[in-house]
């Protein structure tokens, strides 16, 4: 008796078939709909994105050259010895670019999260300082990196304005000319270019932390410094992960600054990976050994962004 009041129940309690199809052929209909949407993007992504990552990986192993009539061949590798052994204009290059890295990194992101913890604040105009900040990053890096440029002229503006702060003292500076100025040059320029995006970050990873927390701070007597250090610094982790990462490849991938405004000079003092790969691809037309210069910066960038992450990951995870 018992049983059969069992079934009955579940019976009673089950969908009825046709409401079973119904489901059945919405979910169809759905991923049918998804699938879709998702063609164009995966289409995309193997033209524009893995293709050319595989026709690089396969010419990095070969001797291929832009324009020839002769057809690549395998010389394994042997650019990849040439790069490590041989070029010392890749040897400078990589030395500048993780020199320009360790700078920006901090530097940036320390900048950041102060204009970040500024803007925060409740004080009126502070959605003008927010816009203002952030301007130079909706800004073309083309249009960014001539306008500086013209301003590190030695008859540009920042040397004027230094020259009248200094009563006429300071005789002028080219700066973009000099090899122990040109990459200090490029690295403030990037700073003021690029800290408005990561003021955004720090920003919205300011707002998601609860007023409570706060409270619960103040009710315990915590100080303005002991808030920061105690409160909002543990509570920033993950966005602090994120901007660090960001940072990294970004200060890694230095191109366009250097292509406009030194060209890789004076005396390669401002050459970098990607700029070298640019070159020997395509002005040089040595498409193969391009091709293992990329293929290396991308294993440093990897690693770079695995370290990161380990180090910076939860110590339960």
């Amino acid at each position: 008796m018992v049983a059969l009041e069992e079934r009955a129940a579940a019976q009673a309690a089950a969908p009825p078939p046709e409401r079973k199809r119904k489901r059945r052929s919405h979910s169809r209909s759905e991923q049918r709909a998804g699938a879709a949407f998702a063609v164009p993007g995966i289409v995309l992504l193997l033209v524009f994105v893995i293709g050319p990552a595989l026709v690089s990986l396969v010419l990095a192993f070969t001797n291929a050259r832009l324009i020839s009539p002769t057809p690549p061949e395998f010389v394994g590798l042997e650019n990849f010895q040439r790069a490590f052994t041989e070029d010392a204009t890749f040897h400078r290059s990589l030395l500048n670019t993780f020199l320009f890295a360790c700078i920006v990194v901090p530097l940036q992101g320390g900048l950041g999260l102060v204009l970040a913890l500024l803007v925060n604040q409740k004080l009126a105009g502070r959605n003008v300082f927010r816009t203002i900040f952030f301007l130079p990053v909706i800004t073309s890096m083309v249009v960014v990196s001539l306008l500086w440029r013209f301003l590190y002229q030695e008859d540009g503006l920042i040397n004027a304005s230094l020259s009248m702060l200094t009563g006429g003292a300071w005789a002028g500076q080219a700066w973009l000319a000099d090899p122990s100025t040109a990459m200090g040059a490029i690295v403030v320029m990037s700073v003021w270019q690029g800290v408005g995006f990561h003021m955004i970050i720090w920003l919205a990873g300011l707002q998601t932390i609860p007023e409570e927390v706060y409270e619960a701070g103040a009710l315990d007597g915590c100080t303005p410094r002991q808030r920061f250090w105690h409160l909002t610094l543990p509570l920033l982790k993950p966005t602090f992960v994120f901007v660090l990462i960001t940072i990294t490849i970004a200060a890694m991938s230095l191109f366009v600054q250097v292509n406009i405004m030194t060209n890789g000079g004076p005396v390669g003092s401002t050459s970098t990976i990607v700029l070298q790969i640019v070159q020997k691809g395509f002005q040089q037309q040595q498409m193969g050994y391009g091709a293992a210069l990329s293929l290396i910066f991308f294993c440093i960038v990897l690693t770079l962004a695995l370290v990161q992450r380990r180090l910076t990951r939860d110590k339960d995870c």
